[in-house]
């Protein structure tokens, strides 16, 4: 018999490359997306369109905040692994939208851990961001050291996903690994990262928009070795206490969070160098001040992931970005 997974956000840019490595090991996975207007919706239905002809894959189209829509999906497909990556995402967004990250993240995720209660997985999975650790100057970010600073509303948000997704691995003995995603970019990309901002941009001869005047620093993540990592955390199961490597297991729960990251920070300028040589053009730089809610670097201390599902592949920068541009080039025609 396969074994089942249920993915939320299976159209978005994290959840449609985990759906495809889970059809591709023999998975029935049902995929949860609302298919909101955040960003272009046609770019979310080719992702499932690409899904549906994999066969084993089962596209549901509601909101996870909405009451019963997970609770009625778990029973109905009684998934052994759940993989929850839908969420409002982007830092920027949630200081001119912050509401849709109360339904989106909390609600929705409130509604999943009550579902999970009734119908228990194997294994949750759910993602959080490198952005819960904000003020934190040490570094690299290591999941023992505070996350307590939050500097934007998002990751307020996701660091509360954190703590409610903790409480419920406690009450209900729910086995649960929070992800703490890196900058993670490759084909397929979200519209407002900075990757597909910055092709676009370059591509239509129009300046890009570098901020802090490029004193920034970020652990960029291709996206295949993020699902790798994903893929096989799902078969390592958080049990009680913490384990002979250090873990940042609860010792009430069977609960743990991982950074799944490149491991080393890169130069922001040097990722604008990468886009330009993929795409045979220099940009137009247009050097402004730091944003509001935004931290000047990123990196991961990636020792955890390591202790628990050994090396993982790390593609290089230049081999990722040209790969996300040639994936650009091809699907608009440019």
């Amino acid at each position: 018999m396969k074994r089942r997974a249920l993915v939320t956000g299976s159209a978005g840019f994290i959840g449609f490359h985990c759906c495809k490595r889970l059809l591709a090991d023999g998975y029935e996975v049902t995929g949860l997306d609302a298919m909101t207007d955040y960003y272009d919706v046609d770019l979310k239905r080719a992702r499932h369109e690409i899904l549906n002809n994999k066969g084993g894959f089962r596209a549901v189209e509601e909101r996870i905040e909405t009451p019963g829509v997970l609770l009625d999906l778990m029973h109905a497909e009684r998934p052994e692994v759940v993989i929850h990556l839908a969420a409002q995402a982007g830092v920027r967004y949630s200081i001119e939208a912050p509401r849709s990250y109360v339904d989106a993240n909390l609600r929705g995720t409130f509604e999943l851990l009550e579902a999970a209660r009734a119908v228990p997985p194997v294994h949750m999975l759910l993602a959080s961001t490198s952005s819960v650790y904000g003020a934190n100057e040490k570094m690299p970010y290591a999941e023992t050291d505070r996350a307590d600073w939050q500097m934007s509303f998002y990751a307020a948000t996701k660091k509360a996903t954190e703590a409610m997704a903790h409480s419920y691995a406690h009450l209900y003995q729910l086995p649960v690994t929070m992800f703490r995603f890196f900058t993670v970019y490759g084909p397929w990309g979200r519209p407002d990262m900075a990757l597909f901002k910055f092709t676009k941009a370059i591509l239509n001869g129009d300046p890009i928009d570098i901020y802090n005047h490029g004193d920034m620093r970020r652990d960029f993540t291709y996206v295949d070795d993020l699902v790798e990592g994903v893929r096989r955390l799902m078969d390592v199961v958080p049990g009680m206490g913490p384990t002979q490597t250090g873990d940042s297991l609860s010792l009430v729960a069977p609960w743990r969070v991982v950074n799944i990251g490149h491991g080393a920070p890169v130069r922001l300028l040097d990722f604008v160098e990468a886009i330009e040589a993929a795409i045979g053009k220099p940009a137009e730089r247009n050097m402004m001040p730091m944003q509001p809610g935004d931290v000047p670097a990123t990196w991961a201390d990636a020792s955890l992931l390591h202790d628990l599902i050994g090396e993982l592949p790390k593609t290089d920068l230049r081999t990722g970005v040209r790969a996300f541009v040639d994936w650009y080039r091809e699907y608009f025609g440019v």
